[in-house]
C-alpha cells in the first residue's frame, strides 16, 4: 500500500472518531440567572428577603430582627416595649398625646445625595417598630431607579399602621425628601396622618454642649457606649451605590443595609432615653452639669420657672465651663428676679462682680438699679454705675451716673439744711 492511500485511511478512521464523539458532547451552558437578571440574583444572594411586587411594579425587602433578651451597648431592647405611652407628651410640648410603643415609626433613609434637592433619591428606606419579640427594622430598597414608585407604595402601606413617626432631623431632611419623591411620582404622601417627633432637638437640647457633635453615631458612642467596626462613612453611601448600579455588584451593598439598620436601632434606644429627661426633668438621671443646664434652657422657653431654676442651680453645683458657668448665673438672676426673688437675684450679681467675665459690667449695672431704685442708696449706686464704666463705657452708663450725681448732690444739700 503506498504512502497516498495510507494516509487517506487514517483521515477516515480520525473522522470516525471524531464522530463519535461528537455525539456524546455536553449542550452547551444555559444563560444563568446571573447574566438573565443580575439585579435580582445579587442582592437575594447577599441579604436575606424577598422581592416584593406592587401595582407600581417591583422592589426588594428585608427584615431583621434584634430579639428582645438583646442588648444595643447599655440598652436592654426589652425596655423599649416597656416604655409608658405618655412618654413623648413633654418632649413633643403636647402634640403627641397618649401613644402606644407599638404605634411609633422609626424612620431612616439612604439617599443618592447628602445636600438634598428634587434629583435626590431615597434609594433604601428603613422603618423600625416596637414588637413583643423586640426590634424589628424592615428595609424598602430599589434595585434601579425604575423600581422607586414600587417602593414608595410599599412604604405607604407599611406606614399606614402607625400613629407616630419618629427620626433623626427628619423633619429637615427625610420627611421632606420623600414628600417630594411621593408628589413627583403623583402619588400621596403617607406623612400628614402621623405626628412627627424629630428627636434631634431634644438630643441637642441636652448634649450640645457636653459633645463636639450631636450626630447620631457620636451619641451612639457617647451614651448607649456602642462603637462600631467597620462601619461605612455615610458620605460614601451615595458612591456605593452608584457603583452597584453600574457594576451590579451588590456585596458591596451589605454595609449600607446595615448602617442603615443600626442607626434606626440607635434611633430607638435614644428615644428610651432623652424624653424622659423632658417628662420628669428633677429626677432624670442626668449626671452632667451641661445637661442639666440644656434641659433647664428648654423649660425656660416652656415657661416652667420653677423647675427651670432648680435645674440651672443644681448645673452649677455640678460644675460647668467657664463660658456656660457665666452665661447661667446671669440667666439664673434674670429668673430670679423675674420670680420676686431679689436676694437671690442681688447674690448672683454680686458674684458675677467678683472675677472677670464678659457679664461683669452688666452686673454692676443691674447691681446700681438695685440699689437706686429699691434701697434708696444713691451713692452705692453711684459706686456700682462707676464701676461698670471702667468695664463699659455707654452713653446709658454715663446718663445714670450723671442722674445718681445730681441726686447725691441734692441728698447733701438736704443734709447741711438739717
Amino acid at each position: 500500500m503506498d504512502l497516498q492511500q495510507q494516509l487517506a485511511d487514517l483521515r477516515k478512521r480520525i473522522a470516525k472518531i471524531d464522530r463519535k464523539f461528537a455525539k456524546s458532547a455536553p449542550p452547551p451552558p444555559q444563560p444563568t440567572l446571573q447574566r438573565d437578571r443580575p439585579e435580582r440574583y445579587f442582592v437575594e444572594e447577599w441579604l436575606s428577603g424577598e422581592e416584593k411586587e406592587t401595582d407600581h411594579g417591583k422592589h426588594f425587602e428585608t427584615e431583621k430582627l434584634w430579639e428582645r433578651h438583646r442588648r444595643h451597648g447599655s440598652m436592654d431592647i426589652s425596655t423599649l416595649f416597656e416604655l409608658p405611652e405618655d412618654l413623648l407628651g413633654a418632649i413633643s410640648n403636647g402634640a403627641i398625646e397618649k401613644s402606644r410603643p407599638e404605634e411609633w415609626a422609626f424612620l431612616d433613609t439612604e439617599t443618592t445625595g447628602l445636600a438634598g434637592g428634587s434629583g435626590t433619591v431615597a434609594f433604601l428606606v428603613g422603618v423600625g417598630r416596637i414588637t413583643p419579640e423586640g426590634f424589628r427594622v424592615r428595609q424598602f430598597f430599589m434595585r434601579d431607579h425604575s423600581e422607586e414608585p414600587s417602593l414608595l407604595h410599599g412604604l405607604a402601606e407599611h406606614l399606614a399602621q402607625f400613629r407616630i413617626l419618629i427620626t433623626y432631623n427628619g423633619k429637615s431632611y427625610d420627611q421632606p425628601l420623600l414628600e417630594t419623591r411621593y408628589r413627583m411620582s403623583r402619588f400621596r404622601p403617607p406623612f400628614p396622618k402621623m405626628e412627627h417627633l424629630d428627636l434631634l432637638a431634644g438630643a441637642r437640647r441636652l448634649w450640645k454642649l457636653r459633645f463636639d457633635s450631636c450626630r447620631l453615631v457620636e451619641l451612639e458612642e457617647q451614651i448607649l457606649g456602642v462603637i462600631r467596626e467597620g462601619d461605612l462613612p455615610g458620605e460614601m453611601i451615595p458612591y456605593v451605590y452608584f457603583e452597584f448600579l453600574r457594576k451590579r455588584e451588590a456585596g458591596k451593598l451589605v454595609p449600607i443595609f446595615h448602617h442603615n439598620a443600626n442607626d434606626i436601632l440607635t434611633l430607638a434606644c435614644l428615644t428610651g432615653i432623652v424624653p424622659w429627661a423632658f417628662q420628669d426633668p428633677l429626677n432624670a438621671p442626668l449626671s452632667h452639669g451641661v445637661e442639666m443646664l440644656g434641659l433647664a434652657r428648654w423649660l425656660r422657653q416652656a415657661d416652667q420657672l420653677e423647675t427651670c431654676c432648680v435645674l440651672m442651680q443644681r448645673a452649677l453645683d455640678r460644675g460647668l465651663p467657664d463660658e456656660a458657668m457665666w452665661r447661667a448665673m446671669w440667666d439664673l438672676a434674670a429668673l430670679e428676679r423675674r420670680r420676686d426673688r431679689g436676694d437671690a437675684a442681688l447674690a448672683l450679681w454680686t458674684e458675677l462682680t467678683q472675677v472677670h467675665n464678659p457679664f461683669r459690667a452688666r452686673a454692676y449695672e443691674e447691681l446700681a438699679k438695685h440699689y437706686e431704685h429699691r434701697e434708696k442708696n444713691a451713692a452705692i449706686a453711684l459706686e456700682m454705675t462707676r464701676s461698670a464704666l471702667e468695664l463699659e463705657n455707654s452713653p446709658e452708663l454715663r446718663k445714670r451716673e450723671q442722674r445718681l450725681l445730681r441726686r447725691a448732690a441734692s441728698s447733701a444739700g438736704r443734709r447741711r439744711l438739717l
